[in-house]
């Protein structure tokens, strides 16, 4: 036996503790009316963890404990515990004996427990599908039910079968799987829209990439030119100023011994006892020309310095003009903006505002940050002007110097024409003037390379700094390079090609590339991600649908053979019922009545609707055949009642048959057979105890005659139902 008793306490109409051993394949329960034996029934249906209330005669959890009655006090809760073997191990549980209980409280909350461990109900549901066992399935059959598979629609019937043949399993699967589609589906397009919504961001990203990826080409290669350049202005300077040290040097040298030799003709001239006015005129001559000449030379290296700060302005300018032609330079303000705004609150139209901010653009486009610049050529001016000042000073020395040395070369002339010996102090001083003058114009030269190279230097030195700022420290590093010798004409290119590359890194606008590059791994990461994903989540889809698609395909293979199977088994019943006959299910298609086309108004609107109806298939169902012997009755609906209900009850019997419960309880199920046909239900309850453990609750004899145990339940004036029980031997005397 699978069931091995019940104990009901508190539910219902059994106030005390009463206890229903099933230790016979049939077991029958008896009483008058209003005793209460359907309770034991509903207490079945209570302990199996059936939710509808209704179902058990009730409105709410309160009526289901006993509420008192005459002497009976009520109580607080009521409990219904079940029993069942499990050495066979039936349910999936690893106990010989499983033992489930229900209580219930007044305050309608419900506790459940396995082997008097606290559980879910889920727990309890998914213990009793694994036998086989649902909590309200077919195999608790009260009265009244019986007829409702032949009243039911085709759909309605197959699910009944379906849940016979222990398909459900499958269909709880199925919706499962079709409830994680679902999920799949709409995390799908939520994958997709994050997709979308990143895809404009990635790809602006991606561009900004492709421009630090440029950037990057172009730094690498600006620091490539950056140690070409480097190394050959270093190797530059240094070679001129060896060189202009060699020149300049000797002559500086020179000079020196001439001024000192100068000084000594002076002095000879000044202690000469022939002196006259054309000797102090002499040295008058040689003392103005010399202060000029030293002052030219100041005024010549200051102007170079001039020119070169006027050379580096004027490169800024041109420079800062050239970036003020781009777009991206271009400086909005924020006042500017909001006046904007401003006015497009007050337009109404689209063209409007497209043409209002089209002018915006424009005018910004034209428009020139004048500031810096402005800045700039204020500097250059003041340059300029500074430089215009030494160019008039210089060439007032340019004058005074070629006053003196005409006056000078006219003295040297008249006392050429004397050939007085007395006149070689002079004659000598003429001979150093002349070389000082020769020295002097050479180390002016001299002096005006040592001018540009130190324009050069600072060129150089402002470029590493440059060159540091904008490729990094490597750019430094240009020891190692090799520099064949060149024209210096090829630096001076070189020069051009680091200031285009400079303003194309300056132009591309790629901003901070770290951080540029960092965002983008992340959304790219994220993007990746999602994608993987979505491929993850389409797979599951896939074999969502192939789980569905198998589920299906099973349900129906084992539906249409157990259509086949319960088709013999009732038509063994119906025959043994009727004496004869013939009875069977059928799979049908659902009929539907639609309409042509529910686009087409005219047909829409006809009132032929013979003409604008049609009918098209809709899902499969069963269809009930029977065909009663020695009578002209074929269908459902030209049976009598209690044909009715011996071929409700023979197919009950056939579905449970094909596809035994471990129990069955049969409510009153014989209450509208007459003594005939009673016998041939007891022949059929004692069949099907062969399959499955049978509960009788029953006022029939015939069907007490068959049970192996006896319960009798009675009412006291208490209002509590009682149990008697009486074995085989003493049923029989009684059901006699």
């Amino acid at each position: 036996m699978y069931l091995k008793s019940l104990e009901i306490s508190g539910f219902k109409s059994f106030a005390k503790k009463a206890q229903l051993n099933f230790n016979s394949p049939i077991s029958a329960i008896v009483g008058p009316n209003g005793s209460g034996k359907s309770n034991v029934a509903e207490g079945f249906r209570f302990v199996l963890g059936e939710q509808s209330i209704k179902a058990m005669r009730g409105k709410r959890g309160e009526d289901l404990i006993f509420n008192g009655g005459g002497e009976g006090a009520r109580v607080n809760r009521a409990g219904v515990k079940v029993i069942f073997d499990n050495k066979k191990r039936t349910f999936n549980i690893d106990f010989d004996e499983v033992t489930l209980e229900r209580v219930v409280h007044r305050d309608n909350s419900n506790e459940y427990f396995v082997n008097g461990s606290s559980v879910r109900l889920k727990d309890i549901v998914e213990l009793l599908s694994s036998a086989h066992i649902g909590v309200s399935g077919h195999h608790i059959i009260s009265q009244g039910e019986a007829d409702r598979i032949l009243n039911a629609n085709i759909i309605e019937r197959r699910e009944m079968i379906e849940d016979a043949l222990g398909l459900k399993a499958y269909q709880y699967k199925k919706i499962e799987s079709q409830r994680k589609l679902e999920k799949t589906e709409d995390n799908m397009k939520s994958v997709e829209s994050l997709r979308r919504e990143i895809a404009p961001h990635l790809k602006f990203l991606k561009k900004q990439v492709e421009k630090v990826e440029r950037v990057v080409e172009l730094r690498e290669e600006l620091r490539n030119l950056y140690k070409v350049y480097l190394k050959r202005e270093e190797l530059y300077i240094k070679s001129e100023k060896v060189y202009i040290d060699s020149q300049k040097n000797p002559l500086t040298a020179e000079l020196k011994l001439l001024d000192d030799e100068i000084a000594i003709a002076r002095k000879i001239l000044e202690d000469s006892k022939n002196r006259d006015a054309r000797s102090n005129e002499l040295i008058g001559i040689e003392s103005s020309l010399h202060k000029v000449r030293i002052e030219k030379d100041t005024l010549m290296r200051e102007l170079g310095k001039i020119e070169g700060e006027i050379s580096a302005e004027l490169r800024s300018i041109s420079k800062e003009k050239e970036k003020q032609t781009r777009d991206e330079f271009k400086t909005v303000y924020l006042k500017d903006v909001e006046e904007v705004a401003k006015k497009i609150d007050i337009l109404e139209t689209v063209k409007e505002i497209k043409e209002l901010l089209f002018n915006f653009i424009f005018s910004h486009k034209e428009k020139e940050d004048s500031t810096l610049l402005a800045e700039i050529e204020k500097n250059l001016a003041l340059l300029r002007e500074k430089k215009y000042d030494l160019e008039q000073s210089l060439k007032n020395h340019e004058i005074n110097e070629r006053t003196y040395i005409l006056e000078y070369n006219t003295l040297r002339e008249n006392i050429e024409k004397e050939k007085d010996s007395n006149r070689d102090a002079e004659k000598n001083v003429f001979r150093v003037m002349a070389r000082q003058n020769e020295v002097r114009g050479i180390l002016n030269g001299i002096r005006t390379r040592e001018d540009k190279l130190f324009i050069e230097e600072e060129a150089y030195k402002k470029e590493m700094q440059e060159a540091y700022s904008m490729v990094g420290r490597e750019a430094l590093d240009y020891a190692e390079i090799a520099t064949p010798e060149e024209v210096r004409s090829l630096q001076y290119d070189r020069q051009k090609n680091i200031e285009r590359i400079k303003i194309r890194i300056e132009d591309s606008g790629a901003g901070n590339s770290f951080d540029i590059l960092k965002e983008y791994k992340e959304v790219e990461d994220r993007d990746i991600f999602l994608a993987k994903e979505l491929s993850d989540l389409e797979g599951s889809k896939k074999n969502l649908y192939d789980i569905i698609a198998d589920l299906d395909a099973r349900i129906d293979i084992e539906f249409k053979e157990g259509i086949l199977k319960i088709n013999a088994q009732f038509q063994n019943y119906f025959s043994l019922m009727f004496g004869g006959g013939s009875a069977g299910l059928n799979v049908i298609r659902e009929k539907k009545r639609k309409k042509k086309s529910d686009t087409d108004l005219s047909a829409a609107l006809s009132d032929e609707e013979s003409e604008d109806m049609v009918e098209e298939e809709g899902e499969e169902g069963i269809d009930i055949s029977v065909n009663l012997p020695r009578k002209k009755v074929k269908g459902l609906m030209m049976l009598s009642g209690g044909e009715r209900a011996l071929t409700s009850i023979a197919l009950l019997f056939a579905i449970t048959s094909v596809n035994p419960p471990p129990f069955i309880i049969l409510d009153e199920t014989d209450a509208a057979l007459d003594e005939a046909n009673s016998r041939k239900y007891g022949d059929m309850i004692t069949n099907l105890s062969q399959y499955s453990q049978l509960i009788l609750i029953t006022h029939n004899r015939e069907t007490m005659s068959r049970a192996g145990v006896l319960y009798g339940v009675t009412m006291g004036a208490d209002g509590a139902s009682k149990l008697l029980s009486i074995q085989f031997e003493e049923a029989a005397k009684v059901a006699k």
